[in-house]
């Protein structure tokens, strides 16, 4: 099954805008969290804003749902990339600073990328599959308590040094959780994961773009999508939330408004239009730079600090998403240097059977991926 994503070319600051503006929303809705709740904020990010796309949508003519199937489409969309996605980011907000959240959530392109490949047989590669294995040591790294892999890299230097495993290493690592309390309920409490389940289910709802543009306009899915996805949300903060907006100050009201009408509106409108032309994996190709964004504009006015651990994991994880994303440039531009004249040559001097095996891999391989674009 060919995958229905085509390349395109995009102007850079159209391709960047996007990500900028997510991860500067994720700051301004971090700076506001703790005078709302979650739920609430995210009902305000997603209803408003997908009247305002389709306002835009209506303005610029575009046509509205025409059959069932658009109608569904879209259902399945507003619950994964609006309920879901919107519900989990703002919930994990709470528990994370807002340049950490931003890295497990762009994450997603990993995901992407593996159900990019059994679902329309996109090729992963061997510096794909590295980065997805970087990606989840990466993710480990972060979602995981620092005691724990302290821990487990002072187990493992001291099994590596004495030549074997002493028994009972392994209890320091369940030492933290308390009695009645297991370690899925309090690795939910690290809002890590729940960032990590919205990056799943932004990834899911980015495979699904492409299907939903079959049926119905990108930008009119884009603004139903919001709204739908919206009242879930807005019933659920009516039934378990109370003081949603009693606390919020003027500037709070402000970084909403920023986080609405750019975060949302705006950034989703761009997002969905290049899902909607470009190709699945490529379409995040400066994913990357938002956990940059959000770590710059958290550290500068949130004061937001990570430990070691953390930044070890925020470089995994911005390796990973290189690679994911960069893997067919990156490997074309490795097989033209194995290509080139001095490596077959250095080559054809120590073994002229292994240069001409090498030669008729990289004619082989390069013919393939070429086909595959």
């Amino acid at each position: 099954m060919a995958s229905p994503f085509d390349h395109e070319k995009t102007p850079l600051p159209f391709l960047i805008a996007p990500f900028f503006l997510w991860g500067t929303a994720m700051v301004a809705m971090k700076g506001v969290i703790d005078t709302t709740t979650p739920l609430f904020l995210a009902t305000l990010r997603l209803i408003p804003a997908g009247v305002m796309v389709l306002i835009v949508a209506a303005l610029l003519g575009r046509k509205q749902p025409q059959s069932w199937q658009g109608w569904a489409w879209i259902g399945g969309f507003a619950l994964i990339d609006g309920t879901l996605f919107q519900g989990f980011l703002a919930e994990g907000l709470q528990r994370t600073g807002a340049g950490l959240g931003s890295v497990m959530i762009d994450s997603q392109p990993i995901a992407v990328a593996l159900m990019a490949r059994f679902l329309f047989q996109e090729i992963v590669g061997p510096l794909g599959w590295l980065g997805l294995v970087i990606g989840i040591l990466g993710i480990s790294l972060l979602g995981l308590p620092d005691d724990w892999i302290i821990q487990a890299a002072t187990n493992f230097t001291q099994a590596f040094s004495t030549g074997h495993w002493v028994a009972g290493q392994i209890t320091p690592f369940t030492s933290s959780v308390s009695a009645g309390e297991s370690v899925w309920s309090m690795l939910l409490g690290h809002g890590e994961w729940l960032m990590l389940l919205a990056a799943l289910s932004m990834a899911v709802g980015t495979v699904m773009i492409a299907y939903v543009c079959r049926h119905v306009d990108p930008v009119v899915a884009t603004g139903w999508h919001m709204i739908l996805g919206g009242l879930p949300l807005l019933g659920l903060s009516g039934y378990t939330e109370i003081q949603q907006w009693q606390g919020v100050t003027t500037v709070g009201w402000l970084a909403i408004a920023y986080s609405t009408i750019f975060g949302s509106a705006i950034a989703y409108g761009i997002f969905f239009y290049l899902a909607s032309k470009g190709n699945l994996t490529s379409l995040s190709a400066l994913t990357f730079l938002t956990p940059v964004f959000a770590l710059t504009f958290s550290t500068a006015f949130l004061a937001e600090n990570l430990t070691t651990v953390q930044w070890i994991g925020v470089g995994f994880t911005l390796i990973s998403i290189y690679l994911v994303n960069q893997r067919a440039l990156l490997t074309k531009r490795l097989m033209s240097l194995l290509a080139g004249p001095s490596v077959m040559g250095l080559l054809k001097t120590i073994s002229p059977d292994m240069s001409k095996a090498l030669a008729n891999w990289l004619s082989s391989n390069i013919t393939v991926d070429s086909s595959s674009e």
